[in-house]
């Protein structure tokens, strides 16, 4: 039910199909699999979520801010600043962003690179990946770089915005390999690995933005 919820906006229930309100988002936490009760999510589920984003352990600062919303008398309220509309018109919008070709080829090429024998692909990928990000991926990697070009005030995608976009696009769609786990080989390291192996440069000659 979540991947067709996730895929096609839609959940079914017996013979009767139910259309999801949009904007419909999924955003899923998951502990570290070490823990009890906590299991990976299949590589077809996790395709599916758009970024991946490590939460770090809360620090001091922020552990009072628990405490105090969570154990004393303050009411914390809030309040909506947006509706659904306007999300959706801010999605229409992203998509205007523009993203020259050298700069879609700079990240199809950074996706390439994810796989073992891949054009590109680093010596730790095809020691260590099994399976490199899927199509999905890149997807999420260029519609990531034009919201962020957008929140710059920009209208194009620039090279830069690739690359800070590529681990949150990138690391939960890369599968290691039993070495690469038993090695401690990281998909965090993959894409770093990646970043340095995949050159702006493109057979043009048309180089960084």
């Amino acid at each position: 039910a979540l991947l067709e919820a996730m895929q096609e906006g839609e959940v079914t229930v017996g013979t009767e199909t139910h259309v999801l309100k949009q904007p419909f988002m999924v955003l899923a936490t998951q502990n570290p699999l070490e823990m009890d009760g906590t299991y990976p999510l299949p590589e077809a589920q996790l395709d599916r979520f758009l970024f991946k984003v490590h939460v770090p352990f809360p620090d001091r600062s922020e552990l009072i801010e628990v405490l105090e919303r969570t154990t004393g008398a303050r009411s914390v309220q809030v309040n909506p600043i947006l509706g659904g509309e306007v999300i959706l018109g801010h999605r229409k919008r992203i998509l205007d962003v523009e993203a020259a070709s050298h700069v879609q080829d700079y990240a199809v090429r950074m996706l390439l690179a994810t796989h073992p024998g891949g054009e590109g692909a680093p010596e730790m990928v095809t020691r260590w990946v099994r399976y490199g990000a899927s199509p999905r991926g890149v997807q999420a990697l260029l519609l990531g770089a034009k919201v962020r070009a957008a929140l710059d005030g920009r209208v194009h995608v620039s090279f830069e915005d690739i690359r800070l976009t590529a681990p949150a696009a990138l690391r939960h769609r890369i599968l290691l390999g039993f070495e690469g786990e038993a090695e401690g080989v990281t998909s965090e390291q993959i894409v770093t690995a990646v970043l340095e192996q995949v050159s702006e440069v493109v057979e043009d000659g048309v180089a960084g933005a």
